[in-house]
């Protein structure tokens, strides 16, 4: 028996994760993707696991996940991205959880950096809510880190969703860079003072360090903990110097 949830994910040259994406979530009734005109294999495998694919021109991560949740047909939906894996103890306590009385469901991370599970840095257990009734939720519209919002009763899964982040330091540098100028992007919108982005700029980095590293017992990661925690003060360093950068102009 399927799963009786339909499934999102956004799509553009993604041919290295979607086979493995979508292999791990073939067991739901419902697959919808939503798809930037990607130039590689994407679309191919994608047929093999649904024909309910669908083309827009990138509008933000908010607005084309948006966009996927509007083309499904069930009462639930799993939001996915195509670096993350449904295990098959998740899909057992979904199939469980649907008919409780929530709403919507928060579900932990284990993120992967490099290969290895990061267990603290503040990266677990990542809660994240991607599980929810589609009339009770929507994504909230912001450039990045868009949250799924929802009206009701919240809950917390057990099993996690298995997160691949970066394969290496060049995905993510690659990704920083993206991430800054969305984040730049938000921060603009809410904020003309110099001085107080001059601030964020020299204090934020180290204050991001300390917290990953020291507070959130990032050194138990070992180097692996170090070098997030260090590239992690480097986007807060440039998401504020390109505010800097705008404000400036």
């Amino acid at each position: 028996m399927k799963i009786p949830v339909s499934v999102t994910l956004i799509t553009k040259n993604e041919e290295k994760n979607i086979r493995d994406a979508l292999e791990s979530v073939k067991d739901f009734e419902e697959i919808v993707i939503v798809d930037s005109f990607s130039e590689d294999t994407t679309l191919q495998i994608c047929k093999e696991y649904t024909d309910k694919i669908f083309q827009f021109e990138w509008q933000g991560f908010a607005k084309q996940k948006q966009l996927a949740i509007d083309k499904t047909t069930l009462p639930w939906v799993l939001v996915l991205d195509a670096d993350e894996r449904v295990t098959e103890g998740l899909k057992k306590e979904i199939l469980e959880k649907i008919k409780d009385d929530k709403d919507g469901y928060f579900i932990p991370r284990k993120n992967f950096f490099l290969g290895r599970w990061i267990k603290h840095s503040g990266w677990w257990p990542d809660y994240t809510l991607r599980l929810f009734k589609k009339d009770r939720g929507k994504m909230q519209q912001r450039e990045v880190h868009e949250k799924i919002i929802v009206n009701g009763k919240i809950g917390y899964l057990r099993e996690p969703l298995i997160h691949y982040t970066y394969y290496s330091l060049d995905d993510f540098i690659k990704k920083m860079q993206i991430y800054a100028s969305l984040s730049a992007e938000e921060i603009f919108k809410f904020t003309l003072s110099k001085k107080k982005i001059i601030l964020k700029m020299i204090f934020s980095p180290f204050f991001t360090f300390f917290k990953m590293f020291f507070l959130r017992l990032g050194f138990l990661d070992g180097l692996r903990g170090f070098i997030l925690a260090f590239l992690y003060s480097c986007y807060s360093f440039l998401k504020y110097a390109k505010v800097w950068e705008k404000l400036w102009r």
